[in-house]
């Protein structure tokens, strides 16, 4: 790879060097803004109390925040309002006829249709941080108040604080999936996720050095870990070929096509979204036990879900498989890639093109993404379920490991699309046309 980059002219290899430095360049502003605590909290006392929820779905979401929840910094509420609003948007553009008629506009309807998710990113932020706001006033914790100084105007200082900085994390985020390298969105996740996990390793060798863990449990950890890590990716760089045959056509006395080529299906064509949209929708159950923790709905909904229970297993798992085929029917729509292999002369050998081919390809779709579905689960719970068994917390759970590894792939191969452009653009600078002799090109 070092020596192919070495081959291309120096501005093309400081244009992606400039991409990835962007990149790292925003995700270091975020990390700088999750210790930015917002005034009036006991910030020792509130981390003491994350601490004694590292189990449940406080300490989740405060691991994807990359512990600005724990810190209660600008950055507290992270991408989740964002990502709620990107699902509700992708929910309603099925439903309203307005929304679909915008989604099929190209480029414009999509920008409009992101305008609307910014907006309902700031209603649901709004919302979120006048709860977390309202709830930590009233909380005690050691024997005494997590909040120093309340009133009217700290709640309407924190939430706006709050909800401007989920705008400025959505802004970061949409900054570098323009300018910089990968998806910024799930880069930001993905930072949060490792910026937290040196403190677990050393917190777990302090177990360790105390007896408090013995060798055996770090080695079923670390095979947890491994397998995770190698079953990622496996699925990730798993595929169906398709093959397709182009017809040969006359022009003038030219003849064109005829040639063959496959047609690569993912096996998990949705990514890590679905876990990350999961979760995310998971926030209303916490929400309404925050809201309300002494009555018998919040009591139930703190007790109920907590990763590694059965409620809990049950609806992540069910929302997994429901993501895995909404997502996927948004990113590969078989009958448009029919009717596109049918304008050009493909087919698929043995498939009539056309309503035969769209049908071939739903069937296909169908079957790898129930496979991908059943993965995502497996990779997301049985972790979970096995180091809950082991009592470590839950950043070492499938969930994280798969949003690492998943992210890290996609950024990977996004920076190697990237270089190869860069190789194909300097090849055709070194290649001229020539026009023939009677004058046409």
């Amino acid at each position: 790879m070092a020596q192919s980059i070495q081959r291309l002219p120096q501005g093309r290899i400081n244009h992606l060097q400039k991409k990835l430095l962007f990149t790292l360049l925003f995700l270091a502003i975020f990390r700088i803004g999750v210790h930015i605590p917002i005034g009036g909290v006991d910030t020792y006392r509130l981390g003491e109390f994350f601490h004694t929820q590292g189990a449940n779905l406080l300490g989740m979401f405060n691991m994807f925040s990359g512990g600005a929840l724990e810190r209660f910094s600008i950055f507290a509420l992270g991408v989740m309002p964002y990502i709620s609003a990107s699902i509700i948007a992708q929910l309603l553009t099925v439903v309203v006829p307005h929304l679909e008629m915008l989604s099929k506009e190209g480029e414009a309807g999509r920008r409009k249709i992101t305008q609307y998710t910014r907006y309902g990113t700031v209603i649901l932020a709004l919302f979120q941080g006048y709860m977390i706001a309202n709830t930590l006033e009233k909380t005690q914790f050691g024997g005494g108040d997590l909040v120093l100084s309340g009133g009217i105007g700290w709640k309407l200082l924190t939430t706006v604080s709050l909800t401007a900085g989920t705008a400025f994390v959505m802004w970061l985020g949409e900054q570098i999936t323009e300018r910089g390298v990968g998806n910024g969105i799930s880069l930001i996740i993905f930072a949060g996720i490792v910026a937290g996990l040196p403190g677990i390793i050393g917190n777990t060798y302090s177990q360790y050095s105390s007896q408090q863990m013995d060798l055996f449990r770090i080695i079923a950890i670390i095979a947890v870990c491994v397998a995770v890590v190698a079953g990622v990716v496996f699925m990730e760089q798993g595929a169906r070929q398709i093959p397709i045959q182009y017809a040969k056509r006359q022009v003038g006395r030219k003849i064109y096509g005829g040639q063959a080529s496959h047609l690569p299906i993912r096996v998990n064509s949705a990514g890590v979204l679905p876990p990350i949209f999961a979760s995310s929708l998971l926030q209303f159950p916490v929400t309404a036990a925050v809201m309300a923790p002494q009555s018998t709905l919040g009591q139930y909904f703190g007790e109920m879900f907590i990763p590694g229970g059965w409620l809990y297993n049950a609806v992540y798992v069910a929302l997994i498989v429901f993501f895995s085929y909404f997502y996927t029917s948004i990113v590969f729509k078989a009958d448009d890639v029919a009717e596109n292999l049918k304008k050009h002369g493909g087919f698929v050998p043995g498939v009539r093109p056309g309503a035969r081919t769209a049908e071939y390809f739903h069937k296909i779709l169908n079957r790898l993404t129930l496979v991908g579905a059943i993965y995502l689960a497996a990779i997301c719970v049985l972790p979970t379920i096995l180091t809950g068994k082991f009592d470590v917390q839950f950043y070492f759970g499938g969930t994280s490991l798969l949003i690492v590894v998943g992210v890290a792939l996609e950024t990977f191969r996004q920076i190697d699309a990237h270089r190869q452009s860069l190789r194909y653009e300097a090849f055709m600078g070194k290649t001229t046309i020539r026009p023939r002799r009677g004058g046409g090109v």
